[in-house]
C-alpha cells in the first residue's frame, strides 16, 4: 500500500462483534483469563490494550519498523527510551534538542549514572572523536527543535554501526509523511504524537517503533514496568489523527515555505531557520533524506518580542507545535527555558529566536497577521 493508504487502513479491524469501522475504545483496566495461567491476548490495560495495540501497528507499518509503543506523552516515550540503557552508559545528544529532553537528560538521568554530551551533529570527524569506550546510543532530532538544524542519517548510521551504537531519531517535526529515519539506518524512531501525527491540539502522546524484536522486547518492557503507555481513549484519538496526516502535512508545508519566503525579505528578521529554504544549510541533506520540509519556521528578529507577541491575532502564544492553528512561541521562555542561560547559549538558542508553528489556515490570512505584527514591533 502507499502511504496515503497505510495511513487510513493500517492497525486497523473492523470491531469483530459489531462491525463498525471505527477502532472502538477500550475503555477497561483488566481483561478476563480464558483459565487459570491462560490469559487472552489483552490481560492488563498498562500492558496492553486493543486501542492501543491499534495505533502502535498503525504507526510501525507507517515508519516502516517492526513494532511500534503507544506512550503517555512525548515525555514518557523518551523516558522509556534512556531506560534501556544502564548505569555507565554514554549519549551522544544534538545539542539543539527539546529543552524537556535536555533537562531530562542533563538534570535527572545523570543522577542515576548516565553520561551525555551534546554535540552539533554535522561533522563526521567531530561526532567520531565524542565517542567514548562507554557511548551506547546516539540521540537526534532532525529537523531540530528548534533550530530546524538538518541531521545526515546515513552518516550517523554508517558511525554507529563502526563502533556497535544504538541510534535514534525523534521525528517528531518531519512525521513519517515526510521522513522514515529507518530506511536511512536508525534503530529507534521517537515521536511526540502530540504534534503532527494527532494533529488536533487534543491529546498527549508519545510513541516509539523499534526495528528488531530485541529492540522491541526491550522497550515494551520498560513500558509495562515504568508504566509509561497511553491511556486507550488518548490512543484512539491519535488513531483518528493519522487518517488525515498526509493531506495535513502537505498543507503545513505549503504554508510554511510561503511564510519562509516572506519572512526571509523582511527587512526586521535577521535569519529564518526553515530546511526548504535553498539558503539553509542542510537544505541538500533535507531534500535527500526528506519529502517535505515540515511545518514549522525559526526566525530572529531585532523587533520588540513583547510588541511583536502582542500584535498577532491568528497566530497563538502557546507551547507546543502540529495543529490546525498557527501557534508561536519564544523559545528562550518557553520550550527551552529549562534549559538555562548556558545551555541555550552552546546551542544558538538566543533571546530574539520566535518558533512558527504554522497551522492550516489560508497562508495570505497568516502573512498578513505577521506583517502588521512585525510592523508595530
Amino acid at each position: 500500500m502507499k502511504f496515503n493508504t497505510k495511513s487510513v487502513h493500517s492497525g486497523r479491524q473492523p470491531c469483530p462483534a459489531t462491525g463498525a469501522i471505527s477502532t472502538p475504545i477500550w475503555q477497561t483496566s483488566n481483561f478476563i483469563f480464558d483459565d487459570l495461567g491462560k490469559p487472552k491476548e489483552h490481560d492488563y490495560t498498562r500492558t496492553s490494550n486493543p486501542t492501543r495495540k491499534a495505533l502502535e501497528d498503525a504507526l510501525a507499518a507507517l515508519e516502516g519498523g517492526n513494532a511500534g509503543f503507544a506512550f503517555a506523552s512525548g515525555m514518557a516515550a523518551i523516558t522509556t527510551a534512556i531506560h534501556l540503557l544502564k548505569a555507565g552508559n554514554h549519549v551522544i545528544v544534538c545539542d539543539d534538542c527539546y529543552g524537556g529532553t535536555y533537562r531530562l537528560f542533563s538534570e535527572i538521568m545523570t543522577k542515576f549514572g548516565l553520561e551525555f554530551t551534546f554535540l552539533r551533529l554535522d561533522d563526521e570527524e567531530k561526532i567520531i572523536d565524542a565517542i567514548k569506550p562507554n557511548t551506547k546510543l546516539i540521540w537526534t532530532e532532525t529537523p531540530s527543535n528548534p533550530l530546524l538544524n538538518i541531521t545526515d542519517l546515513e552518516m550517523i548510521s554508517k558511525i554507529a554501526k563502526e563502533y556497535d551504537i544504538l541510534t535514534l531519531t525523534d521525528n517528531t517535526f518531519s512525521s513519517p509523511y515526510f521522513l522514515r529515519p529507518i530506511e536511512f539506518g536508525i534503530d529507534l524512531v521517537l515521536h511526540s504524537t502530540t504534534k503532527y501525527v494527532n494533529g488536533h491540539c487534543d491529546v498527549i502522546g508519545g510513541a516509539i517503533v523499534t526495528t528488531t524484536d530485541r529492540l522491541a522486547e526491550d522497550v515494551h518492557f520498560q513500558l509495562n514496568g515504568l508504566g509509561t503507555g497511553e491511556a486507550p481513549f488518548d490512543a484512539w484519538l491519535v488513531l483518528r489523527g493519522l487518517k488525515t496526516l498526509p493531506l495535513r502535512m502537505e498543507k503545513h508545508a505549503s504554508n510554511a515555505i510561503a511564510v519562509a519566503e516572506y519572512l526571509q525579505d523582511h527587512p526586521k528578521v535577521s535569519e529564518v531557520f526553515y530546511p526548504g529554504l535553498p539558503s539553509h544549510k542542510g537544505h541538500e541533506i533535507a531534500k535527500k533524506q526528506m519529502k517535505g520540509f515540515g511545518g514549522v519556521v525559526s526566525f530572529k528578529t531585532d523587533s520588540n518580542i513583547g510588541t511583536f507577541l502582542r500584535g498577532l491575532n491568528l497566530f497563538a502564544l502557546a507551547e507546543s507545535l502540529g495543529g490546525a492553528d498557527s501557534l508561536v512561541e519564544h523559545a528562550a521562555t518557553m520550550s527551552h527555558a529549562s534549559m538555562g542561560e548556558e545551555g541555550r547559549k552552546n546551542a544558538g538558542i538566543g533571546d530574539d529566536l520566535i518558533r512558527l508553528s504554522i497551522g492550516l489556515e489560508e497562508v495570505d490570512d497568516l502573512i498578513e497577521d505577521l506583517d502588521k505584527a512585525l510592523s508595530r514591533a
